[in-house]
């Protein structure tokens, strides 16, 4: 119930609903094609001859393949919130992208679709939802019975009593320090890691070991009629950083 689990089952249902909403507009699936959106309102100014990425299909899937939400336990409630903040994520991204058909560029006609954020995207905005995550606890609704979420009944130092939203990563467990090796982690230490980029924040300021190794790599590749690859080898010497223990 960290919030490192938290961001996981974000960005693996937005991930699919992501890849499945792309595959169907590139015609990969058989169940469903291009989003034509006949919802959008002026009409009259557009054209719908560009194929839209099918969002609406996908969530519908990713839903379903999810499934139900639990009534009483709250790890599985938490999980569910964040996978739906995964795709609510991904729909607030959705664009109205156009292309100009005219005369010398004019726009008397407008070919226009839907289409998705790129994904790098989506993980930025996870990623930042991960830093503010909420820390939450369980209540029960006297009206229906069912489990709800809520902040936790104890005030905790450093931790907001905000009522999470449906837009907010949340919680239950406080996290442990991944930098040593325990149950939930292997450590970081002798982890590879990139000098003045993450050395400190990986090797958790132990500080960096330095190796410096020869290796020979395919290089200065062509390719040849027909059909294959000529490459030569080619030797270097490189440094290796790695995580002190």
């Amino acid at each position: 119930g960290f919030k490192e689990t938290a961001f996981l089952y974000a960005i693996s249902s937005a991930g699919l609903t992501h890849a499945m909403a792309k595959a169907c507009s590139a015609g990969r699936m058989e169940r469903c094609t291009c989003d034509e959106a006949p919802d959008l309102e002026n009409r009259e100014a557009w054209q719908w001859g560009g194929c839209g990425d099918n969002l609406k299909y996908s969530n519908k899937f990713v839903k379903e393949f999810l499934g139900r939400k639990p009534n009483k336990d709250l790890r599985a409630r938490v999980d569910f919130h964040n996978n739906l903040v995964g795709m609510k994520v991904i729909k607030a991204g959705v664009e109205t992208t156009c292309k100009c058909h005219g005369v010398s560029g004019s726009c008397t006609v407008r070919t226009c679709w839907r289409q998705l954020s790129p994904f790098h995207e989506i993980g930025k905005q996870l990623k930042q939802k991960y830093e503010t995550s909420l820390k939450v606890g369980s209540t029960t609704n006297e009206a229906t019975g069912e489990g709800d979420i809520s902040p936790p009944k104890k005030s905790i130092p450093g931790h907001s009593d905000q009522i999470p939203r449906t837009t907010d990563l949340v919680y239950i467990d406080d996290s442990p320090s991944f930098c040593l090796m325990s149950r939930y982690s292997p450590g970081t230490s002798g982890r590879k890691c990139y000098k003045d980029k993450n050395c400190d924040s990986i090797c958790c300021g132990r500080g960096h070991n330095t190796q410096s190794r020869v290796v020979t790599r395919p290089c200065q590749c062509q390719v040849r009629w027909c059909c294959y690859v000529e490459c030569k080898q080619c030797t270097q010497r490189e440094e290796v950083y790695t995580c002190k223990d």
